[in-house]
């Protein structure tokens, strides 16, 4: 126990060491954690961390990414893509693996081999492109939106891939291999039925009797369950675990209840995806690079190259601008996390040497060092190769296309609802959230884009982006909530401007002092709006009383408290 518990101290000092470093670099932390399996594996001089059961858990990171890449891509928003993503996620996956397979296959690799290679190859990384997407603010431009959806749908298309490897270890004939694809395909479609009425009859009523109880512990234990349940049920008909998140993901994707689910699992799949990655650069071999380097240097560049141009040639061809196309094919060059694992099944199966496996393991880090530096820069590179000037009909369209900003409203109670009610008058667009399910759903009965969640909690502003709203009005009866989300925003981004509502005027000071740009004391401002009531019918002025009641705000009530001070 104690060697184990040595071997942990060991493996998160490295990690937060590493992790930071990368973070102040603005590098992706998953090159992080590759570099620390690499620095804590069996193939460099130091000190080795060798627990199996880490390797069990790391699993459950790719389960919690995809159910996490799930809630954001839920059935409507599919639906929405179908003509564009699915069509060109299919044919990039199937083109990108037919042209590297023939290409290694011509440069003397077995077939079976050849099929690993460019399976391993047609993969994309969500997560660093998601990341710099999010990094840049370009996750909502046409090229952004894309090349994420693509990413998505190669995980997808992962689901054969993991069937279809195992089986070429074996001396089959191709009708027992396309008759076990084609059970793949079937018991797919099972799974995303069962999850689908699953999802329609038991997720919605479930999430609302967890969300009345007003707890975090059991709203969260609620979505791991869930979580770990589809991964179970997908597990049970032979397909991956991964497949089971994606689609709990989706179903809960359709529910008001998906930002909170975001925000309550993010912990969890952070931490599970680095053990992933750590477990991944466990099993690369520095060594073993020198005889080969040549060939890992050619590998990157056939992925980034063949990806690029191909997934530019498609997009293209469906009619969409040149530029969008080039950069939307820079954002899918990256290589991918989900071909490491198609490495680590190919080895473990015996389908592929270790040499050719460290080859592809190498070809494939590289390549997502290289493919996030395009995609850092694909704007640069996209204008440089269409050679068109800086102002063009691309880059109107792609501004237009950017979601206007919105007002995010906390809490749907009283006050917020009127917030909402006169936004929605004026065409203000504005999201509200609320921790009881019944506000909720009140408002969404009312049209309104309520959603369920804490407003102070930091993952739910995080993935919410609070830092692009127009404007934050924090509306809920409860100083400390309004502090909480005056520290975060305070911290993260200060440039966005909050109105918060207060109690009186000790409240009120507090959320001045801690940044808020108004804070309106309830007691005071009611005497104020009778004070105005009664100026109105005794035929005072408007500009006249405007001018008296701004003058009061202006100088933090204290004509009133003075006034109170000084009564016999």
């Amino acid at each position: 126990m104690m060697e184990y518990l040595i071997q942990i101290i060991l493996l998160l000092a490295t990690a937060i060491t590493v992790v930071v470093i990368f973070q102040r670099f603005h590098t992706p932390t998953s090159l992080g954690y590759l570099l620390v399996g690499i620095v804590l594996g069996p193939y460099t001089i130091g000190p080795v961390v060798a627990m199996p059961e880490l390797e069990a858990f790391a699993e459950f990171g790719v389960v919690f990414l995809l159910f996490t890449i799930g809630l954001n891509f839920s059935l409507p928003q599919i639906h929405a893509l179908r003509h564009q993503v699915l069509g060109l996620g299919t044919g990039q996956v199937a083109f990108t693996t037919l042209v590297v397979g023939l290409v290694v296959w011509l440069a003397g690799l077995p077939v079976a081999a050849a099929f690993v290679f460019g399976a391993v190859f047609a993969q994309s990384s969500t997560i660093i492109i998601a990341s710099l997407l999010t990094e840049r603010g370009e996750e909502n431009t046409q090229h952004g939106r894309l090349g994420l959806a693509m990413s998505v749908f190669q995980d997808v298309t992962a689901v054969p891939f993991l069937v279809a490897i195992p089986v070429l270890g074996t001396s089959v004939t191709a009708d027992v291999l396309a008759g076990t694809l084609g059970l793949a395909l079937a018991k797919a479609v099972l799974a995303f039925v069962l999850v689908f009425f699953a999802g329609r009859w038991l997720l919605g009523p479930l999430f609302h009797v967890v969300s009345e109880r007003r707890s975090v512990e059991i709203f969260t234990l609620a979505v791991l369950l869930v979580a770990l349940l589809a991964a179970w049920i997908t597990n049970s008909l032979g397909l991956s675990l991964a497949f089971g998140g994606f689609l709990a993901g989706m179903m809960l994707g359709e529910t008001e209840f998906r930002h909170q689910v975001e925000s309550s699992i993010r912990p969890f799949r952070d931490v599970l995806l680095g053990l992933f990655f750590i477990g991944i650069g466990m099993r690369f071999s520095p060594a073993a690079i020198l005889p080969i380097w040549h060939w890992t240097v050619l590998g990157a560049l056939l992925i980034v190259t063949s990806k690029t141009l191909i997934v530019a040639a498609m997009v293209r061809g469906t009619g969409i601008d040149t530029r969008v196309a080039w950069q939307t094919g820079l954002m899918v060059s990256v290589g991918g996390e989900f071909g490491l694992a198609l490495i680590a099944i190919a080895l473990d199966s015996g389908v592929i040497a270790m040499q050719l496996g460290q080859i592809a393991i190498t070809s494939v880090l590289l390549s997502m060092i290289a493919g996030a530096l395009l995609i850092r820069f694909n704007g640069t590179i996209a204008k440089w190769l269409v050679k068109t000037p800086r102002a063009t009909t691309h880059d109107t369209a792609e501004l237009q296309e950017a979601p206007e900003k919105q007002v995010v409203i906390g809490s749907y109670g009283r006050v917020g609802h009127t917030i909402a009610v006169l936004l929605h008058s004026c065409g203000v667009p504005f999201v509200a959230f609320d921790t009881d399910p019944k506000r909720v759903a009140q408002g969404r009965a009312d049209g309104h884009a309520v959603w369920f969640g804490d407003i102070a909690d930091p993952g739910l502003l995080s993935s919410i982006h609070v830092e692009r709203a127009s404007l934050v009005v924090v509306a809920v009866d409860s100083p400390g909530t309004a502090l909480g989300v005056m520290s975060y925003i305070n911290r993260t981004c200060p440039q966005v401007p909050v109105i918060v509502r207060a109690r009186d005027l000790e409240t009120s000071t507090r959320l001045l002092a801690a940044g808020a740009a108004r804070a309106y004391p309830e007691t005071i401002e009611l005497s104020l709006r009778l004070s105005v009531t009664a100026m109105e019918m005794l035929n005072v002025s408007s500009d006249e009383i405007d001018e008296m009641v701004q003058g009061v705000r202006d100088r933090g009530y204290q004509p009133i408290l003075e006034d109170e001070t000084n009564k016999p």
